[in-house]
Formats: C-alpha cells, sequence, structure tokens
C-alpha cells in the first residue's frame, strides 16, 4: 500500500489534511497504480516516471530551437501529456482535438475520426503548434491531425511519450521508443463508476 504523504493522514475509510485550519474530511480509495515489476512484458509508465518524461521532451523541444506558441493536444490520451509540456515549456495557448481511433485493445475504426467540438484549426495559420498525443502506434491518428493542421497554414511539429516502429510518422520529438504494449497511468485503472460512500 501506499506511504500516505505527509500531511495528509488516513483514517475512518478516508484521507484527511492534518494540522491544515479549515481542513474537512474527504474519503478516498486507495487504488494501487501499476509498477513496471508488476508486468515486467509490458512498458509501464508510471506517474512519477510521466513527470520525468514530459520535463525531457520539453527540454529536447527547448533545445531544439523551435518554441511552440500554442499546444494541441490529441485527445484523450495526449490531454494529460500536453498539459504537462505546456506547463514546462511555458506555453499558455492550448488546443484540443478529439480523435477516436482505437476502441479496444487492438481494436480500431477503419480511419481515424475527429470527434465534436472540433478545435478551429484556422486560428492557427502563421502559429508554431505543437501537436502532443501520448504514443505513436500505427502513427495514424498524429499523421491526420499534423496533416490537418498544416492544411490551415501552421508550423506544426508532433511530440509523443512513446513511439512505436510500427509508426507511419516519425513523431519530431519522442521520449522512448518500444515494440511493447504501454500501460499509462491515467488509464491503467478501470473507470470509477457508482456513487462512493462518504460516511467517516
Amino acid at each position: 500500500m501506499p506511504t500516505p504523504v505527509a500531511g495528509v493522514g488516513r483514517g475512518g475509510g478516508g484521507l484527511w489534511a492534518q494540522g491544515v485550519p479549515g481542513a474537512t474530511h474527504y474519503p478516498r480509495h486507495v487504488e494501487h497504480f501499476p509498477e513496471p515489476s508488476d508486468f515486467p512484458d509490458r512498458e509501464v509508465l508510471t506517474w512519477e516516471t510521466f513527470g520525468h518524461a514530459t520535463r525531457d521532451l520539453a527540454r529536447t523541444i527547448t533545445e531544439s530551437g523551435w518554441q511552440p506558441e500554442v499546444v494541441v493536444a490529441i485527445a484523450r490520451g495526449g490531454l494529460i501529456p500536453a498539459g504537462a509540456i505546456a506547463y514546462a515549456l511555458d506555453t499558455k495557448a492550448m488546443g484540443t482535438l478529439n480523435v477516436e481511433f482505437y476502441t479496444g485493445v487492438g481494436a480500431t475504426l477503419p480511419d481515424p475520426v475527429v470527434l465534436p467540438p472540433a478545435l478551429d484549426a484556422s486560428e492557427l495559420r502563421g502559429l508554431r503548434a505543437l501537436v502532443v498525443d501520448d504514443v505513436a502506434d500505427s502513427g495514424r491518428t498524429l499523421a491526420l491531425v499534423l496533416d490537418m493542421l498544416r492544411s490551415h497554414g501552421a508550423d506544426v511539429r508532433g511530440a509523443v511519450i512513446y513511439a512505436k516502429p510500427t509508426s507511419i510518422v516519425v513523431p519530431d520529438y519522442s521520449w522512448r521508443k518500444t515494440d511493447r504494449w504501454i500501460m499509462f497511468p491515467w488509464s491503467s485503472l478501470p473507470p470509477v463508476t457508482g456513487a462512493a460512500s462518504t460516511d467517516a
């Protein structure tokens, strides 16, 4: 079981802030996020390693001499990496494109599809736009978004945490290359369902 964070105590089925004036009790289920040792045959990204990965990517982008004016996340997998990279680059302008391609483990639609609400790509004309996703697996989603934004006149580059050898596009920036199945911390646990009890 994870060690409680300093200043946070455990009791009554929940967590509470200790020694914080006016702090209230807020129940929480403690779940175990996968660790690399849990799945030696997979690429397991922990929350801590994710922090290092996004900072490393930001350094690589900065060292390339290219500074984005806007960061565009490919939802859903690219949302969290894009936010972390935007903070690390001190880029305040952000946008999102929701693209559906994978429908399950190894199951895809025939082609990636942009879902509403759609980003007004014409607003990016002439801007340096960094497109961020969690992984370039087939690369088809990343390629779709890069091509779409380029067609609207943006100076576009792509960044991913992981790049796979199967990708049809080579991202401008990637933290690690792998051919293994990847477990991300934000999608490795099942969705939260039902109403949790708030009784202490």
